[in-house]
């Protein structure tokens, strides 16, 4: 951590670094509890379709965009692309 420490202490200069990974950790979270209430999924594709629906809103989240609005977007087939990189 000392060859690194200007990272790894980022989070005291710059306010929009979180200063955990609990993000990551929540965004694990919900697959988690679906497992424990299904037991598993029931089909490959429930499984694929699920996280892509769950990461396009974390994503959303992450951003600040309004998630209603952007669900709304996607039926109206202009779907909101938050940016990726």
């Amino acid at each position: 951590m000392d060859d690194h420490a200007e990272k790894v202490l980022l989070f005291m200069h710059d306010f929009d670094v979180p200063f955990d990974n609990n993000g990551s950790e929540r965004d694990l979270r919900m697959m988690k509890v679906k497992q424990k209430i299904s037991g598993c999924f029931r089909s490959q594709r429930g499984a694929d379709d699920f996280f892509r629906v769950s990461g396009y809103i974390a994503t959303l989240r992450k951003q600040g965009i309004p998630v209603l609005e952007a669900l709304t977007s996607v039926f109206d087939g202009a779907p909101v692309v938050p940016d990726v990189g």
